[in-house]
């Protein structure tokens, strides 16, 4: 998974990012602007998750994606 290509998208995909982690603003999507770090940081501060639960969910939902 390339991240360039993800943060190239992110417009595009912020959508898909929203529906799957819904505690996810729209503040939250604007602040990540498609970088792993802060997004699995996010989903760690929003869901609680270790930092290894965050890295999994997001490297699965975007193999799926791109």
């Amino acid at each position: 998974m390339n991240w360039d290509i993800i943060q190239g998208k992110w417009n595009q995909v912020k959508g898909s990012v929203k529906e799957k982690w819904g505690d996810l603003t729209d503040d939250d999507l604007t602040e990540i602007e498609g970088r792993k770090d802060q997004l699995t940081g996010k989903l760690q501060e929003k869901y609680g998750w270790t930092k290894e639960e965050a890295d999994r969910q997001v490297t699965d939902f975007f193999r799926e994606k791109v």
